[in-house]
């Protein structure tokens, strides 16, 4: 237990900060989670999702929630996995 005024500002503002950055990370997972959705289903909106998904990770970076090259990285694993699925059902030959 702390006993110092400054460590009981701290307990409490982490209580704060850890209840902000839980709600946040689980909105990011659930954009996301909505975008793969789409994917599989191959719905027309999966366009929109990524742009959605993609802003909430830029957020999430400028939040300081996930470091800048995480965030790069899975923003570019959603949009291959967005370029698969529209290979898939437009029979379009994809470049040498």
């Amino acid at each position: 237990m702390v006993r110092r005024k400054a460590g009981i500002k701290s307990v409490r503002k982490e209580k704060k900060r850890r209840a902000s950055n839980k709600s946040q990370a689980t909105a990011l997972k659930l954009t996301i989670k909505k975008y793969k959705k789409l994917v599989a289903t191959q719905d027309s909106g999966a366009k929109d999702a990524l742009s959605l998904a993609s802003a909430s990770l830029d957020k999430a970076v400028i939040k300081g929630l996930l470091p800048k090259n995480t965030a790069a990285r899975k923003k570019s694993r959603l949009a291959k996995q967005l370029n698969k699925g529209l290979l898939k059902n437009k029979v379009i030959s994809a470049p040498a």
